[in-house]
């Protein structure tokens, strides 16, 4: 299986103590965000995560802990904008420690177990397509040799983060607008050896040379794992998704980045009062079990093809 850690919550800035943990007791608990009653125990064998995926906006916490994961394969999905605290509050300064940490991060796993995200993209009077092209230019400069991989995307209204969203006077762009602002920032990654893939996009933008690109891709494991898996899209994600399956490990309201644009953590008592639950020693990311939970255990297994096709001599 593929283990996402997580899409819902920064896991390896805020919870790296507890995932630690729970890769040393071998399994970890999941409850359904539908029926909170409802938990899963996912078993955290080696031989059963072919892959983790690890999602994040700041791996400092983490990166001294990933000796204990010596046992497994994984790779991060690093987001790192141009925007400011009035957009992702709870992010250090950009350029002072999170590119010196996606450095260091990078120069211990290795450049191409780092993806670069930026995203999600949005546009108002104080984050204009000049400004942007000038973050991305400066983040790319820096980042040169150091990540081989960007995904970019457009942001999106969610039912949850439409207060927060419209908060910030986002700018309406026209699909030629934004295809024309894709080319740009596809040619200064170019420039610094970074192929640009589209994340979720509706919009087509492979004629400025950027691929509709998938975060959870199986291209990408199987290069890192050495080994061919098989494994589906992921339904359970939007159409324009072009993820494997995975098995999400995080919880919702529980990220203490703060970001505006964010459908995952739409109310801010409710982060506080679930950071609050949070035991380390849990199997659960946060609070623990009650007597009215139903514990199910998840039949998983590796994704792995042993046999060797003729196709692949």
């Amino acid at each position: 299986m593929i283990l996402s850690v997580s899409r819902r919550t920064d896991i390896p800035n805020y919870y790296s103590e507890w995932f630690i943990n729970r890769i040393k007791d071998g399994f970890l608990y999941v409850r359904n965000p539908m029926n909170i009653h409802q938990v899963s125990k996912i078993t955290l064998s080696p031989d059963i995560v072919d892959c983790i995926v690890f999602w994040t906006k700041n791996p400092k916490a983490i990166i001294n802990k990933l000796d204990e994961l010596s046992e497994y394969k994984f790779y991060f999905q690093f987001t790192l904008t141009g925007y400011g605290i009035d957009i992702e509050k709870g992010v250090p300064h950009k350029k002072n420690e999170v590119i010196p940490i996606f450095k260091e991060l990078s120069e211990k796993i290795g450049s191409k177990k780092v993806i670069w995200r930026y995203d999600p993209i949005l546009f108002n009077d104080i984050y204009t397509e000049e400004y942007h092209i000038n973050a991305f230019s400066q983040i790319a400069e820096e980042l040169k040799g150091y990540t081989h991989r960007c995904v970019i995307s457009f942001v999106d209204y969610y039912a949850k983060n439409k207060t927060s969203m419209e908060e910030l006077k986002l700018e309406e762009k026209s699909e030629k607008q934004l295809i024309n602002f894709s080319a740009k920032l596809q040619e200064i990654a170019s420039a610094n050896g970074i192929e640009v893939f589209s994340c979720a996009e509706k919009i087509d933008l492979s004629g400025c040379g950027i691929k509709h690109g998938s975060c959870i891709d199986k291209n990408t494991i199987e290069e890192i794992i050495g080994c061919k898996i098989d494994v589906s899209k992921d339904k359970n994600q939007r159409g324009e998704c072009g993820c494997v399956e995975s098995v999400e490990v995080g919880s919702y309201n529980t990220c203490l980045n703060g970001c505006k644009y964010c459908y995952a953590n739409y109310s801010e008592k409710m982060v506080c009062n679930n950071v609050k639950k949070c035991d380390v020693n849990s199997p659960l990311l946060c609070g623990n079990i009650e007597d009215t939970d139903k514990i199910t255990e998840r039949k998983m297994k590796s994704l792995k093809i042993q046999q060797i096709s003729m196709f692949d001599i």
